[in-house]
């Protein structure tokens, strides 16, 4: 697995490695099986993780091999939790969270984040840029935690972490990585429209197609 951490190519004078480049084609894909409420969309996600990791092993990085790892614990508490939903109704039913349930999710991610923050200022070799690093990494865990309840908020919480990584891989340097973050930014968009329309179907409707199903 050595050959993960090679570099693919270079494009806009910045070094793309293998493993970046299959982990952001496994992200797209995962978000756009998200975007058709298809349980594929967890696998593909949790697979993301483990090419990652395996990247990272043998480089002395512990900091990213553990974020890997939670970012595979909740794709695969996820992918539980839709198995169930789809198994008890037939389809993954989305809806807005409900005001207790957006604050609870605001709030724990404002604390993971000033916590992980912290951790990242007090232990620099495991991030060079604490507060960003840790501002974008958990607010992928809330948006994964949202998508896994079935709620819209998963979306604003991508557009919430793309609005801080965008510019900040333009301002680092990472040209490559800030275009790959619009173009998140753009299924982004074209998710929640789906997820918001699939919200004014009639109940009847949606639960005797069964969607995002074969996807």
């Amino acid at each position: 697995m050595s050959w993960l951490s090679g570099e693919a190519f270079t494009v806009l004078g910045e070094h793309v490695k293998w493993a970046d480049m299959i982990g952001n084609l496994l992200g797209f894909g995962g978000l756009a099986l998200g975007w058709r409420r298809s349980v594929w969309s967890w696998p593909v996600q949790l697979l993301s993780g483990v090419v990652l990791i395996a990247a990272y092993l043998g480089g002395h990085v512990p900091g990213l091999i553990g974020k890997q790892l939670i970012v595979i614990v909740t794709a695969a508490w996820g992918w539980a939790q839709w198995r169930r939903g789809r198994r008890d109704t037939g389809t993954i039913a989305v809806r807005f969270a409900s005001w207790p349930e957006r604050a609870a999710l605001v709030a724990g991610t404002a604390v993971g984040t000033v916590g992980l923050a912290l951790l990242f200022t007090a232990y620099p070799k495991l991030s060079w840029s604490p507060w960003s690093d840790a501002y974008i990494f958990v607010g992928t865990l809330a948006a994964m935690v949202a998508q896994a309840r079935g709620w819209l908020e998963f979306w604003f919480a991508w557009i919430a972490v793309d609005a801080v990584g965008v510019p900040f891989a333009f301002n680092s340097g990472y040209t490559f990585s800030g275009l790959t973050y619009s173009v998140y930014f753009v299924l982004v968009l074209l998710g929640l429209r789906s997820w918001w329309l699939s919200t004014r179907e009639p109940r009847a409707t949606s639960s005797n197609v069964p969607q995002g199903a074969t996807a």
